[in-house]
């Protein structure tokens, strides 16, 4: 897909509105638009429910991934729409037989491939990460202090999880402490500050802070010593 702002509740894709909404802390994306853009079908419900019954045969049960929710349809009015989250729609696709979808299906068997290269070879994934950020434009010296903070916080996670913490209530109170005895205020006051929504939380606070206040961060959270 492309063109997706948190801010917007459609996504485009080939100049087509996928309708979306977030729910528990992620997108949904409404099943009937994204089969009538891959299949060309002039009744895309009657395709859904045909394809439903394939995913079933299949051993994927799409009705335990199902979300209901109410989407503004064509008339304007708010109605009841099958929803499934990035997750299982990725496998609602491979599902369908269109040279529309078969671009998803060729992605989703390089992710898939990639990630087993990396764990046989965990350094693929940092390399990966440098160059993903390197494609967005980040400069060097941000992109190295960048994934230097990422080893920290994940020491720092496993080292939490040695000493019993496992909910992750309390990961998160720990980390809005550390955020508070760093920068003087919670998490939520800072995104604010940053001008970040509180409503997604996928918008990571660390990529909106200077770099070296960023590792400061990581090092007084590890009792101010320097890994």
């Amino acid at each position: 897909m492309e063109n997706i702002n948190q801010t917007n509740s459609l996504a485009i894709f080939e100049g087509q509105n996928i309708r979306r909404l977030w729910h528990n802390d992620e997108w949904y994306f409404s099943i009937i638009d994204i089969v009538a853009v891959l299949t060309d079908s002039s009744i895309p419900k009657r395709y859904w429910s045909d394809l439903k019954i394939k995913l079933k045969e299949e051993g994927f049960e799409p009705y335990d991934k199902i979300v209901h929710l109410k989407l503004e349809a064509p008339d304007g009015k708010l109605r009841e729409t099958d929803c499934v989250n990035t997750k299982s729609l990725f496998r609602i696709i491979q599902s369908i037989p269109s040279k529309k979808a078969e671009p998803f299906k060729q992605w989703l068997a390089k992710v898939g491939y990639e990630r087993i290269q990396e764990i046989e070879n965990p350094e693929l994934a940092q390399d990966r990460a440098k160059e993903y950020y390197e494609l967005k434009g980040y400069p060097k010296d941000w992109i190295d202090k960048r994934l230097r903070g990422i080893a920290i916080r994940q020491e720092l996670t496993e080292e939490w999880k040695n000493r019993g913490i496992e909910e992750k209530r309390d990961y998160a109170i720990l980390t809005n402490e550390i955020s508070k005895a760093t920068f003087g205020v919670p998490i939520k006051e800072h995104k604010q500050i940053k001008g970040l929504n509180p409503k997604f939380k996928n918008q990571n606070l660390r990529d909106h802070i200077d770099p070296v206040r960023y590792c400061v961060s990581g090092i007084l959270s590890n009792g101010g010593e320097l890994i």
